[in-house]
């Protein structure tokens, strides 16, 4: 069973186009989005969120059309986007409190197990924590409210390479029982290596690739 299914979305643009992308997440796995900066990879993400109005195509998220269920959908997804902060001078405590009250299914023992887990300090300012603690507070919201799906732009990006090591560990850990997946974009290529399952590769707007990685690598040479 796949966790996301993209099928032919586009969306036009005065100096890009994003044409046809059609790729699956299966369950299970972790799914590396990738391809050089402006190649349509945070264009997609934002279009499958409803935060970009593709021109069109379907996405489907355990087969449900997420147009139509929308509420369901953000529901059981965890969502960490590039260039998007919290209040810088809010503490974590007090952002957890906000963030709680959209979700229905708070696991509160789940929250603080991953607290703990990451060495969270509620107490902190967000502006206190590293790049690499923002990411993993992010991703704690994300697996406290039992998101099925996380959907990552960029988060390694700007990290340091123990840091990034972490992180990468840390997503093949959240889909390794195999009822949680992952779609992360990176234009950082080694960190496939350390976690992702398949590969959906993009390239100006148009889908190169997608697949499982093993046959990626095969190809990839071929592709430039």
């Amino acid at each position: 069973m796949n966790a996301l299914e993209v099928r032919g979305l586009r969306k036009t643009y005065p100096a890009f186009t994003l044409k046809d992308v059609s790729f699956d997440v299966p369950q299970g796995a972790v799914v590396g989005f990738i391809g050089r900066n402006g190649a349509g990879k945070s264009t997609t993400l934002k279009s499958i969120l409803g935060l970009v109005h593709p021109d069109g195509g379907d996405v489907r998220f355990f087969g449900q059309d997420v147009r139509q269920h929308e509420r369901e959908f953000k529901e059981q997804i965890g969502v960490v986007l590039g260039g998007i902060d919290f209040y810088p001078k809010k503490k974590v405590g007090t952002i957890t409190d906000v963030t709680r009250r959209f979700y229905d299914n708070w696991d509160e023992e789940k929250y603080r197990h991953y607290l703990q887990l990451f060495a969270l300090d509620e107490s902190k300012r967000v502006d206190q924590l590293s790049s690499g603690m923002k990411v993993k507070y992010m991703i704690a919201l994300a697996l406290s409210h039992s998101a099925r799906l996380l959907i990552l732009d960029e988060p390694t990006s700007g990290l340091d390479p123990v840091s990034r090591d972490e992180l990468t560990e840390l997503l093949g850990r959240i889909v390794a029982d195999g009822t949680r997946s992952v779609l992360f974009s990176t234009h950082i290529t080694s960190d496939l290596e350390k976690c992702a399952t398949h590969i959906a590769f993009i390239k100006d707007g148009v889908m190169q690739y997608s697949g499982a990685i093993g046959d990626f690598r095969v190809q990839y040479r071929d592709m430039g």
